[in-house]
């Protein structure tokens, strides 16, 4: 399960932002987990439990937004909704889409003491 090893660099992220801001406890951590990514939110939300246990953001509640798959169409030229990687544009049908939204997990928001 690599949601494991995402979820613990997460938690180095949040942790040092948290230490930054000079905080003494994380309460939420808000991930943008794209549609493309290949990243379960419900194994994220488990790991998330297991890796915070102890740390400054244990407790804290876990919000995922999920982002929409997008991509450029080098044929029509036009951006387009994706809903898997290497599809088909939706518009002309053409192979060649390069996704440009939908494949990226990031710390969006951090809230905290």
């Amino acid at each position: 399960m690599h949601e494991m090893a995402l979820m613990e660099s997460v938690l180095e992220i949040v942790e040092d932002e948290a230490r930054r801001a000079g905080a003494t406890r994380v309460t939420v951590v808000r991930l943008a987990v794209g549609v493309l990514s290949h990243v379960d939110p419900e194994a994220l939300r488990f790991c998330f439990e297991a890796v915070t246990n102890g740390t400054t953001a244990a407790g804290a509640r876990l919000e995922i937004d999920r982002v929409a798959g997008a991509g450029w169409c080098l044929d029509c030229s036009t951006t387009v909704a994706l809903d898997e990687r290497f599809g088909d544009c939706p518009q002309c049908g053409g192979r060649r889409v390069q996704m440009t939204a939908g494949d990226d997990l990031r710390v969006a928001e951090l809230e905290v003491v």
